[in-house]
């Protein structure tokens, strides 16, 4: 608790502590990315829902509890703080459903959030394809017009579909206008992917999880309602997603400031070797106040939305200074670690999935070519 909460949020920050402290589940959990491990999640992620605790600062109507952005913090900070993990549910809730509330309609919103929430369904990522990662605007998944049935019939591929082979819904984008066009040809579409004209294949990862799919469409259809931001608008609303994936929601402080208080409780645990090691106890300090400076960061961003501004390139630092933080914090866990390094699951696990964030949401490298353009205002090589 910080000393500088207003009352409302110190007792939120109770309420919240005190229920988690009363219904979480059995910890550690399995991984979000087997066939065994996700019905556990979905069982633990219903019963967030049902003490409105999926997504607090939704409105009311939609399984929501009203809750501030500040609160949401809070929320995230307590959710870390008890050792829970990452969300089966978080695509949909932390990527799709900003886009939603800032851009879809009323009927996407009713027919969509509430089941969101309640991990009635799960969504995934469809916008990777073998020929587009980070340069989105040359994908070339099509989607072709159906006058007669309303809609619209999609062909190609996605791939690297995070947690594919489990989710019921995809957000996608696709090419409605001519290559030629680029971004100014896409159009966002809400998927079922439970269609005879859907393929979905598991792609297991070293460790054998099945944590990626690729995923082929051979006509599958979408109906105009199901259109998010209107036809031709892909790349505006792929962003508005974007910026959610690189900054505020899917990555919050507390998932840092938790790893970085077990680093500490690890180094303090540690033997007389460690303790002075000079080397190692410079990178667990550096550690722990990389992770508060991205906290302080959080709460300029915050305050910055609350007082009705936005983000555009700005998601772009946020996104390098996470996921750097991310790989810095793993890898001195396992250098406290020293020869068991290999056999501590929990800190390997975290070691292997933070070597990627470098790579989603947009390399690195694109983002800091974003951040020299857009910010700095450097000119192109």
């Amino acid at each position: 608790m910080f000393p500088t909460e207003a009352p409302d949020d110190q007792a939120f920050r109770m309420q919240v502590r005190e229920w988690l402290h009363r219904n979480k589940p059995e910890l550690p959990m399995p991984s979000t990315e087997t066939a065994d491990g996700v019905p556990v999640h979905l069982e633990w992620e219903r019963k967030l829902h049902e003490g409105r605790w999926a997504a607090v600062s939704w409105p009311d109507q939609y399984g929501g509890r009203d809750a501030s952005l500040w609160q949401w913090l809070i929320f995230e900070e307590e959710y870390y703080r008890a050792g829970l993990p990452q969300r089966v549910a978080q695509n949909g809730i932390f990527l799709l459903a900003p886009t939603l509330l800032e851009l879809g309609t009323e009927d996407q919103k009713e027919r969509y959030l509430q089941r969101m929430a309640a991990v009635n369904d799960l969504w995934c990522q469809g916008w990777s394809e073998p020929e587009a990662g980070s340069d989105l605007a040359s994908l070339r998944s099509r989607a072709v017009r159906d006058e007669e049935a309303g809609g619209w019939r999609l062909y190609g591929q996605k791939c690297w579909t995070t947690r594919g082979v489990y989710c019921s819904h995809m957000f996608g984008i696709f090419r409605t206008g001519t290559p030629e066009e680029r971004h100014r040809g896409l159009t966002y579409f809400l998927i079922d992917l439970k269609q005879p004209e859907i393929t979905v294949r598991p792609v297991a990862r070293l460790d054998g999880d099945d944590g990626f799919a690729d995923v082929f469409f051979d006509g599958a259809f979408v109906a105009d309602a199901d259109v998010l931001g209107g036809v031709g608008q892909g790349w505006r609303v792929a962003m508005a997603t974007a910026g959610s994936e690189r900054s505020l929601s899917l990555r919050s402080p507390g998932r840092f400031i938790a790893s970085a208080d077990r680093l500490i409780d690890q180094y303090r645990s540690g033997g007389a070797e460690i303790r002075d090691d000079q080397r190692l106890r410079q990178a667990v300090a550096d550690s722990w106040m990389a992770a508060r400076a991205y906290k302080l960061a959080t709460d300029g961003t915050v305050s910055q939305l609350t007082s009705g501004g936005n983000l555009s390139a700005e998601a772009s630092m946020s996104k390098v200074y996470w996921s750097e933080l991310d790989v810095a914090l793993h890898e001195t866990a396992l250098m406290l670690r020293g020869a068991d390094a290999e056999i501590d699951e929990e800190w390997m696990r975290g070691y292997q999935f933070a070597l990627s964030g470098p790579i989603y949401a947009g390399t690195n490298e694109i983002q800091k070519n974003i951040i020299a353009e857009r910010l700095l205002g450097l000119p192109r090589p």
